[in-house]
């Protein structure tokens, strides 16, 4: 069993997404939307390993984060041993090039 872990950049992409749903779609959507993303980055706890490579960072030759979807979200996150770390949670319509680049490789 893995231990997950939320950095801070992470947390604040869910709290903005939370704050645009709420704000902008139906009562209540934000809610249910804020609870199966935190079901499925911390699904991560049994199979950290099922992610794969995000192609921004593998046309750049780095494959130490994965990712995994809770659709149209991206979660960008690292295995280090027994523990896993989420990067970030963004929009899968956002580019994410120069934001990987930035809070991951810190370029």
């Amino acid at each position: 069993m893995y231990s997950v872990y939320v950095v801070a950049d992470a947390e604040e992409d869910i709290f903005e997404i939370y704050r645009y749903v709420a704000t902008h779609d139906i009562p209540g959507k934000a809610e249910t939307l804020f609870q199966n993303l935190k079901e499925t980055i911390f699904s991560l706890t049994a199979q950290p390993v099922r992610g794969h490579v995000p192609p921004e960072l593998e046309r750049l030759k780095v494959f130490d984060f994965l990712e995994i979807h809770y659709k149209p979200y991206r979660i960008i996150y690292q295995i280090i041993e027994i523990d896993v770390f989420v990067h970030g949670v963004f929009g899968g319509r956002r580019n994410l090039q120069d934001i990987l680049q930035q809070r991951l490789l810190r370029v």
